[in-house]
């Protein structure tokens, strides 16, 4: 889990032990897992997590797409890991093949009204940057970021599923998918297209669950 966020709650530990929780922490290491890759290039570290996903279980679609980046991650050197993010992410302007960031899915430029809602939207929760990273908070990694953060209860309390479905449903549904299909097909993109597929199936169960729960 990157560290770019700061919380104006004290972290408190969940209790664990049911289906429920657990289900909750498995969902928080996804959002965990995408952050960490898409907030900047692979380190050594965040490279041997993805290869360990090859002993992923492959019983579920999700399974599989992870078990089948971890089959990447192994072929695929730190140096060619820098290489495509690069490629794919370097950049506000057109230097990188894909913009994730929520204003230009949702207008065709950054900095516009969807990061000035989110940041609204962040005070009211607690949440603030931790001044680590220059890019705007409705990047896709810091939004799995604070997704992580709720599922966890990292901001106070305990974790809040409406207000989850609440963020999710106005800051992630509304691009995610077409982020992730973009990621996906990307020319660049050979670690990270395995990352784009997970990323699409997991907000699509993500988005079925929230509504099913509505």
């Amino acid at each position: 889990m990157t560290e770019h966020l700061r919380s104006n709650h004290p972290i408190e530990p969940s209790n664990g032990g049911s289906v429920a929780v657990e289900s909750d922490r498995f969902r928080g290491n996804l959002y965990g897992l995408l952050a960490r890759v898409l907030t900047e290039p692979p380190s050594h570290d965040t490279i041997e997590l993805m290869r360990d996903l090859v002993e992923v279980e492959t019983n579920t679609e999700i399974g599989k797409v992870l078990a089948t980046l971890g089959a990447v991650a192994v072929r695929t050197s730190i140096g060619k890991a820098e290489e495509e993010f690069t490629a794919l992410f370097y950049g506000h302007g057109a230097g990188g093949e894909i913009h994730p960031y929520a204003s230009y899915y949702l207008t065709g430029f950054i900095y516009e009204k969807p990061l000035a809602d989110l940041r609204s939207d962040l005070r009211e929760i607690g949440i603030e940057s931790a001044g680590r990273n220059s890019e705007p908070e409705d990047h896709m990694a810091f939004l799995c970021e604070v997704m992580h953060g709720l599922i966890s209860g990292r901001f106070g309390g305990s974790p809040d599923s409406a207000r989850q479905q609440e963020f999710f449903s106005k800051h992630i549904a509304p691009w995610a998918g077409l982020f992730f299909k973009d990621l996906e097909a990307a020319s660049s993109a050979t670690l990270y297209m395995p990352v784009g597929a997970l990323g699409s199936l997991f907000f699509a169960v993500e988005g079925e669950a929230f509504e099913m729960a509505a």
